[in-house]
């Protein structure tokens, strides 16, 4: 009997000890990989714009430095849109593919104030090109856009959009 008690006293004692942890893994993900991979996806990103473009050469893109391609279709009269100001607009946004994901009824005028409202900086950044009545074809890579997430809905992550857009009014 002193037996048996004894191996339940060792079992127990040995069936107690600590197991070592596993060492958490951990990421070394440095800042510099994280600019090295926004590169790569913008040169990627950058490949797919000219593609389209290559398929449109009727266009004649102006680039800006933050890599928005403004494209005039019809001149406006004016001065330009002002910070501050109400644009009022329509507009149909597509994909790359010639996929509409958003636009305007025909009947309907959105508004937005230019540089003080939630609208993509890439729109943003081009109705300040624009004049009152203009038409313009804007190729907005995915920074200006709706980024890594996309909108959660019609428009997937890191996808460059052409937004087809009039300056209606300017209060």
């Amino acid at each position: 009997m002193k037996k048996v008690v004894l191996g339940i006293l060792i079992s127990a004692f040995f069936g107690c000890e600590e197991t070592p942890e596993t060492p958490k893994k951990t990421h070394n993900w440095s800042q510099e990989q994280s600019v090295k991979m926004n590169k790569e996806l913008a040169i990627e990103e950058d490949i797919d714009i000219r593609l389209y473009l290559g398929q449109h050469t009727e266009y004649k893109p102006q680039l800006t430095g933050s890599g928005l391609r403004f494209i005039p279709i019809l001149p406006g009269k004016g001065s330009l849109a002002q910070p501050g100001q109400d644009a009022r607009v329509q507009y149909k946004v597509s994909l790359l593919d010639g996929t509409v994901v958003y636009q305007t009824a025909s009947d309907e005028l959105d508004i937005f104030r230019v540089d003080k409202s939630n609208i993509e900086s890439g729109i943003q950044e081009g109705i300040k090109k624009m004049r009152l009545g203009e038409k313009a074809k804007l190729i907005i890579p995915s920074h200006l856009a709706h980024g890594l997430i996309g909108d959660l809905d019609k428009i997937p992550p890191l996808t460059p959009l052409i937004v087809d857009i009039e300056l209606i009014e300017l209060e």
